[in-house]
């Protein structure tokens, strides 16, 4: 057992758990970090990794590169998940076995991906994208489905393979869509011989009547005209009502594909099992106004783990800023009691605005009473996120990708990779719809002959 009781505790190395690490170890105050990966993720960025505009490298930095121990603090860094927290010793017990000591602790341990209820029957057939192996395997999908296509014989194989779904109308997933469309319709457009790529179909499907929905209605209807533009179509108020290895059923539509790709709802992590206390419906933890669990000022619940009120009585988004200034909130009010100053007032989240990019030169914001569409947006939303990715190098490649891609339409990243199983399991899954095809092009010869 980590018997430093003196030590702040963060679960999580995301946007809230690195920036409250930043502030403490800044203030020579000693850390764990625990995190079931080694490596802090700029998530907004993922869904380029997902379509070939950047490499994981890009979007990515080790934990331990990202955190320098200052002024004397300690930093130690744990490749582990929690599995329980002790709140009256203090002690997080994690499942590789250790016990640490805590005089604060900060879970920011974040969201994932839930597809309803149906998680078990969806979630193979829908990739999330939540992590690089997501990202990755996504990519993975998407250019095989390019590559089968290219050597299949039947028209219908080539249709049903060209055909991909992305579930959810939030950024994400108008994101997503838009960036299918674009390394379809540009990017590989002159890349094969037997097939035009040009002529994939893209569905992007929401159960709502509208797209990005916390956006005003003329920003909204700019989106869906862009995305019409690029050949993405949107099917509104369709709920999905299933998905498996033959497609998705989006309303009363059912489209015939192996490319479901999901950006839908979302649950927190298990906070509410780790610290035996009920949370609210999203899985979420409602805390006090300084973040801390109620009866626990030493316990900081921050990011998408917690439900926060603005001062008109609305949940604060999930969004990355908010995860920020909430860690460095957290931070901050810990070093203030640990060096007897008073601790800060009540947490007031600073809104700088919510953005969403469509496709090439085109976006959308939403900063106060100012707004903004198209190139302009576009341009912002793009120094935007260099500027919150980690690491010079980071932003450099970043910069660089994103210049070329824009002058030459080609992604670079766009190679095969993964486990040799994952591409021979794809290959036999079309393998089997071709064998489908050839059994019912056989039986109605059959039957037309009989008749």
């Amino acid at each position: 057992m980590d018997h430093d009781s003196q030590r702040t505790v963060i679960v999580g190395a995301g946007f809230a758990g690195l920036k409250a690490a930043q502030v403490l170890t800044r203030a020579g105050q000693s850390i764990t970090i625990i995190d079931r990966r080694n490596h802090h993720l700029f998530q907004p960025l993922l869904y380029q990794v997902a379509t070939a505009a950047l490499a994981p490298s890009d979007i990515a930095v080790p934990i331990r590169a990202a955190i320098h121990p200052r002024n004397g603090a300690e930093v130690k860094v744990l490749m582990d998940e929690i599995a329980s927290v002790d709140k009256a010793a203090r002690i997080v017990h994690t499942k590789g076995g250790a016990s640490i000591s805590y005089s604060h602790l900060i879970l920011a341990t974040g969201a994932k991906y839930t597809y309803f209820g149906h998680d078990e029957d969806w979630a193979p057939h829908a990739p999330a994208l939540k992590s690089i192996d997501d990202a990755l395997n996504i990519r993975r999908r998407v250019l095989l489905a390019f590559e089968r296509a290219e050597t299949a014989s039947d028209a219908a194989l080539r249709a049903r393979l060209l055909t991909f779904v992305v579930v959810g109308g939030g950024p994400t997933g108008v994101e997503t869509a838009g960036a299918i469309a674009e390394l379809a319709k540009a990017s590989l457009a002159r890349d094969f011989s037997n097939i035009d790529p040009r002529s994939a179909r893209i569905v992007l499907v929401e159960a709502m009547d509208t797209v990005l929905g916390g956006f005003p209605d003329h920003l909204r209807s700019y989106t869906l005209d862009k995305l019409g533009e690029l050949g993405v179509d949107v099917q509104l108020e369709a709920p999905v009502s299933r998905i498996d290895e033959k497609g998705v059923v989006a309303g009363d539509v059912t489209i015939d594909t192996p490319n479901v790709f999901w950006c839908a709802g979302v649950t927190a992590t298990p906070v509410g099992a780790w610290l035996g206390v009920d949370t609210e419906k999203n899985g979420t933890l409602a805390v006090r106004n300084d973040l801390t669990l109620e009866g626990h000022p030493e316990i900081f619940v921050v990011g998408d783990a917690s439900t926060v009120l603005d001062e008109d009585g609305e949940p604060l988004p999930a969004l990355a800023p908010v995860a920020k200034q909430q860690g460095a909130y957290a931070a901050k009010t810990i070093v203030a009691r640990k060096v007897g100053k008073a601790p800060p007032g009540p947490f007031r989240y600073r809104d700088w605005g919510t953005m969403a990019t469509i496709g090439r030169s085109s976006a959308v914001g939403k900063f106060g009473k100012l707004e903004a569409r198209g190139a302009i947006a576009w341009l912002l939303w793009g120094f935007v996120h260099v500027g919150y990715l980690v690491g010079f190098r980071n932003r450099i490649s970043v910069i660089v990708n994103w210049l070329w891609a824009w002058a030459s339409y080609a992604k670079g990243a766009r190679l095969i990779t993964g486990p040799e199983g994952a591409h021979v399991q794809s290959l036999q899954s079309t393998a089997a719809v071709d064998a489908e095809l050839d059994e019912s092009v056989a039986n109605l010869k059959e039957s037309r002959q009989k008749s």
